[in-house]
């Protein structure tokens, strides 16, 4: 099974049958929305990686409306509009929307592909980042703590050699007496 969970979403029954079985032979866990009043639905109650929609949709909800849904859900979801009417403006707007790309159809598999394993790539980088930038926190995190505990021993070492200098400076008292007292000094902790 691939790692990215889909939403798939066309009013097309034929497109949403052929783009289901494509994803199921390729092992994409699928979900299946068959207008965008059900894919927004599908949306506030599972999450997904990724949601492929038709742009052009009936019922209220067009492909936009899905995917400023998904953005506003889940904006870390990769959404892919797809459309026949493919020009400059629609794929700007979706882009400005927050779309990830968008596909032309009749859609080209080996392309839909190629973009599902892109997305899934970052989704795995941006993981492995996220997983560093954590580890990374707990190192600095232990080391600050390493460097507090170093700087009051530190302190302590200083208090201590200090004392024993100014005992050991004391000529009024027995030599053997000082040492003793230094001795006393170092073995206390």
């Amino acid at each position: 099974m691939k790692d990215l969970k889909i939403l798939f979403v066309d009013d097309d029954p034929v497109t949403r049958k052929l783009m289901e079985k494509k994803l199921q032979i390729e092992e994409y866990e699928t979900t299946i929305a068959v207008n965008g009043v059900e894919a927004v639905d599908f949306i506030s109650k599972y999450r997904f990686d990724v949601v492929l929609t038709d742009l052009m949709m009936p019922g209220g909800v067009d492909g936009i409306g899905v995917l400023q849904a998904t953005k506003e859900k889940s904006p870390q979801t990769d959404v892919v509009l797809i459309t026949a009417y493919a020009s400059i403006d629609n794929a700007v707007t979706a882009m400005r929307q927050g779309a990830f790309d968008y596909l032309q159809k009749p859609i080209n598999f080996d392309e839909l592909f190629l973009l599902l394993d892109k997305i899934s790539n970052l989704k795995k980088l941006g993981k492995a980042a996220g997983d560093l930038r954590e580890a990374m926190d707990v190192t600095e995190c232990n080391a600050a703590q390493t460097i507090q505990d170093l700087e009051m021993s530190v302190s302590e070492l200083n208090g201590k050699i200090s004392e024993i200098s100014h005992i050991l400076s004391k000529k009024n008292v027995d030599a053997a007496k000082r040492v003793s007292i230094a001795l006393d000094i170092i073995s206390a902790t």
